[in-house]
This record gives structure tokens, C-alpha cells and sequence, in this order.
């Protein structure tokens, strides 16, 4: 039996229903492997205990030949298919519980595993999005916001463009089809900005003259 741990959204990945004029255009999340490869640095991690399950093979075998390089090396490389699981499982969980979305009118992220918050940027506050794309197609899309808007480094993380930690950037995090993505954002943006802004005032009392 399935359990949605965010049945109480009123609308996926928002925390409340948007308005009638706004729509959403576009709904995803990270993909699992490149957030473990960019984020999480699992390759790198990959690598280090490699040399490390190399290193006590070469010595075992220098010692006892394949049995000792054998009886040397497993602990490690179990140690090594641990720690890529964790790893991996982690990535997933951060991928499973986040939802970037893009509307008519802003930028929404639901991020956090753990603790779960939702930004919520309007189009008027983003000043710049940068993309960063990779061969698989899968990308990052980097929001710099005008202002003095500050965003911590730890809640963001890692929905953030790396690199960044004095003044930190929130961002779509290796989402597929990156390149669309940012056609859609594009799009959505210009639109909402070229829209004319229509201040409602009130004349004060004293400026209404009666006709005679």
C-alpha cells in the first residue's frame, strides 16, 4: 500500500492552490544519479576507496599472492558497496522529496527532506537565470534574485548553484531535459514581465471638489 507523505498539498509541490489567473506549465524534480554524481560527489567517493581496495589488494598479494590480496581487499570493497549505497539511497530520498515548479507567475520549490519548506519566487524578483547543462541533457538552472534577498546555504542545500556560499542562488538542481525547462522559464518570465502593473490608489478626501 503506496503513502504519500504530502497528500495535505492542496496542489502538488505548492502550499496552497494557485490563483485562478495563474497556471502551472511545468512540474519535475531532480534526477537520482545526477544529483548523487554533482551534489553528492559520488564518483569522487567511488574513487578513494578504489585506490584504497587496490592498495590493500596489492599489499595482501605482495604478502600472500591472490589469497592475500583477496582476504586484503573485501572488507574494503564491502566498505566501498556500503557507502555507494548510502550514497545513492540519500540522493534519492533528496530527489523524491523535492518538486520545482514553474507557473505563469513564479518560480515554487518544495525542498527538504528533512525539513520541508517551499520558496516561492515571482518572476519580478528574479533578475537572472543561468544554465549549466551536461552532455545526458540533464542541467542546472541558477536563479539570481534582485534585492537584498538572502537565502541560507544549509536549508537550500543542495537546490543551490555550487560554488556560491557568501551569496547563494537557489536552483532547479540537475533536472532532465534542462534545456527545455529553461525554454519554458524563458518564456513564462517575459511574458509575466512585459505585463503592465496596475496600482490601485485612493484620492484623499480632500482632493474630490463637487460640481456646483
Amino acid at each position: 500500500m503506496s503513502h504519500d507523505d504530502f497528500a495535505f498539498e492542496p496542489v502538488k509541490g505548492l502550499p496552497e492552490r494557485p490563483p485562478e489567473h495563474e497556471h502551472i506549465l511545468w512540474q519535475g524534480r531532480p534526477d537520482t544519479w545526477a544529483l548523487a554524481v554533482e551534489a553528492y560527489k559520488i564518483n569522487w567517493i567511488s574513487a578513494y576507496f578504489a585506490v584504497i581496495v587496490l592498495w590493500r589488494a596489492g599489499v595482501g598479494a605482495a604478502e600472500s599472492g591472490g589469497a592475500g590480496a583477496f582476504a586484503f581487499g573485501l572488507p574494503y570493497a564491502i566498505l566501498w558497496a556500503m557507502a555507494f549505497a548510502v550514497v545513492l539511497l540519500l540522493a534519492w530520498v533528496q530527489a523524491r522529496a523535492t518538486v520545482y515548479t514553474i507557473t505563469t507567475a513564479r518560480v515554487a520549490m518544495r525542498i527538504g527532506a528533512a525539513l520541508t519548506v517551499t520558496l516561492n519566487l515571482p518572476f519580478r524578483q528574479i533578475a537572472n537565470a543561468d544554465l549549466k547543462l551536461r552532455k545526458n541533457g540533464t542541467g542546472t538552472i541558477a536563479l539570481e534574485t534582485l534585492g537584498e534577498t538572502q537565502f541560507s546555504y544549509l536549508v537550500l542545500w543542495p537546490h543551490l548553484r555550487p560554488g556560491h556560499v557568501k551569496v547563494t542562488k537557489p536552483a532547479l538542481r540537475c533536472i532532465p531535459d534542462a534545456a527545455k525547462v529553461a525554454g519554458i522559464l524563458a518564456e513564462a518570465a517575459e511574458a509575466r514581465i512585459s505585463q503592465p502593473v496596475i496600482e490601485r490608489k485612493t484620492a484623499p478626501q480632500g482632493d474630490l471638489v463637487a460640481a456646483e
